[in-house]
């Protein structure tokens, strides 16, 4: 048996959502939490599937974790083992890699298994790998693991080839034990990498620069407890104000950092959303004028997130005339198109483009979410579709969105879970 969520479409929702805590800052910050000497507690927790995975890793390295209550995690390293990281939650979550950094830069040795996570083209580590050779690690493949040792690392100055928030956090965790100064240039300038940065500075690290380009990281003997609330998830936030955008009469999406959503609050005016930007919310008005096309290009922050191309997608295709989305970033992030199809959308993909032709209607069918993202636009789309959205592998949505059964129901939203023969 297998569970499903199923959506009864053509409903209009209005009322408040509140945001969850980051998810791709989440699963930096929990490996980050292990370079400290003492606890460290994180407030904002999300409650994904994706942190109960990082918990298990935890406790497989004899560190101390509890939920002290709902979004609040108390994590106590002093009691740490480094032992290899070859079980199967390893494979579960691509973040698992994060771990690579923090245990060479506390330990100077690191054994894992090569990480999971959804698959959207090639994701190499090899970024990560080079900046931790440049600290001086030797690194070594053996049997599905990689095995990372240095005697000692030195700070140097480090080149990323492509400006991955990955490669950037990992060097940056490993880096702030390393003897001298580490500079990493054409670092990525994400919203969560300043978020660890910001934790490890609470702990007691020296790093500057972060939200630019070039960090510098002055390597230090000591890191302390602290405690840490995560920043609010800018991509489950562009995921509700596209429902709003979609689907509500009158919707209020709070505990926002709007200037972390500009690309995309540009992109749905752009088309014909009509929205007011507050301090910390986003209030969507709902869909009254015809949608226009647009043309989307993914790009590293601050430019359009890839992780939101695919739920803007369905949004586009009630616009009237062709729309374009390229992915610069990850190739395989259209088998969400395959999915709308089977609902009625009239989609042609030509990778690294697909061509959205508005507008059409969407009917609700069985689909399958191949990854967290397809998840999300397929949640949006059984929303809109006329009739029953039947939406298998869900586990790929339950990795990143904070109890999205409860926060659409609030907003007025029929979705439910069951059980169905695989």
């Amino acid at each position: 048996m297998e569970k499903v969520i199923k959506i009864e479409g053509g409903h209009r929702l209005s009322g408040t959502v509140t945001i969850s805590g980051s998810k791709n800052a989440t699963v930096a910050l929990i490996p980050a939490c292990v370079l400290a000497n003492q606890p460290v507690t994180i407030y904002g927790v999300p409650n994904i599937s994706d942190v109960r995975s990082l918990m298990v890793l935890l406790q497989e390295l004899n560190v101390d974790v509890k939920e002290v209550e709902p979004g609040t995690l108390y994590i106590d390293p002093r009691n740490m083992k480094n032992i290899p990281m070859v079980s199967e939650a390893v494979t579960k979550l691509r973040a698992s890699y994060y771990f690579m950094g923090a245990l060479l830069g506390k330990f100077g040795h690191a054994e894992i298994r090569m990480p999971g996570g959804c698959y959207l083209g090639p994701r190499p580590i090899d970024l990560h790998l080079k900046g931790f050779e440049a600290l001086g690690a030797q690194i070594d493949y053996e049997n599905g693991c990689y095995i990372l040792h240095a005697d000692e690392l030195v700070g140097t100055n480090i080149f990323l080839d492509i400006s991955s928030v990955g490669a950037t956090i990992n060097i940056m965790m490993a880096a702030v034990y390393a003897k001298g100064r580490t500079i990493i240039e054409n670092a990525a300038r994400e919203p969560e990498i300043i978020d660890i940065a910001t934790l490890l500075n609470k702990m007691g690290a020296r790093i500057h620069g972060m939200g630019t380009s070039t960090i510098t990281i002055d390597g230090v003997q000591d890191l302390q407890g602290c405690s840490h609330e995560i920043i609010p998830d800018r991509i489950e936030a562009a995921t509700y104000i596209i429902i709003g955008a979609a689907v509500g009469d009158d919707m209020r999406v709070e505990n926002v950092i709007p200037q972390h959503l500009d690309a995309i609050i540009m992109k749905l005016k752009e088309i014909g959303i009509k929205m007011e930007v507050g301090s910390d919310f986003i209030h969507i008005f709902g869909q009254h004028d015809q949608l226009k096309p647009t043309e989307i290009l993914t790009k590293p922050y601050p430019g359009f997130a890839t992780d939101v191309q695919q739920p803007f997608s369905v949004l586009l295709t009630q616009a009237h005339g062709q729309s374009t989305v390229t992915e610069t970033i990850y190739t395989e992030r259209f088998k969400h198109c395959d999915e709308l199809r089977k609902m009625g959308a009239d989609i042609d993909v030509r990778i690294p483009s697909a061509f959205i032709h508005g507008k059409t209607s969407l009917y609700g069918t069985r689909v399958k979410a191949t990854d967290l993202r397809c998840g999300a636009a397929l949640v949006v789309a059984g929303l809109m579709a006329q009739g029953v959205t039947e939406i298998h592998d869900i586990y790929h949505i339950d990795r990143g969105y904070d109890d999205l059964d409860g926060k659409l129901k609030k907003l007025g939203a029929k979705l439910w879970r069951e059980e169905v023969e695989d």
